[in-house]
């Protein structure tokens, strides 16, 4: 894995113990996961209208600064379900060299 994800997978950790005044992080665990959830969902839109914007710009910093907050918030609320950025790695590396029809089709049903 990336250093850089480990790195802030370390921070994530440390700030689950941390007051909630003493950092961003710190105060969305304390508010819990349902304010996460929304922050991600907030992150999600923000990235979906950046895309759409820099299609036309061709100017892709937004996306990119934007794509950057949306992983951060998945981090967090991965963090916060206690799972490590790694399992979605290892997720990802299952896949690779799978079609996703056959991928799909493979998944159970959800109940």
């Amino acid at each position: 894995m990336s250093d850089t994800l480990n790195r802030l997978a370390e921070v994530l950790e440390e700030r689950k113990q941390a007051a909630p005044d003493s950092s961003y992080v710190a105060s969305l665990y304390h508010k819990g996961l349902n304010k996460i959830l929304e922050k991600l969902g907030e992150e999600s839109v923000e990235t979906i209208i950046a895309a759409k914007d820099a299609q036309i710009s061709k100017d892709y910093s937004d996306v990119i600064y934007e794509t950057a907050d949306l992983w951060f918030h998945s981090l967090v609320m991965l963090s916060a379900l206690g799972q490590h950025p790694q399992a979605v790695l290892d997720e990802l590396e299952r896949r690779f060299g799978l079609s996703g029809h056959d991928e799909k089709a493979a998944r159970q049903p959800s109940a």
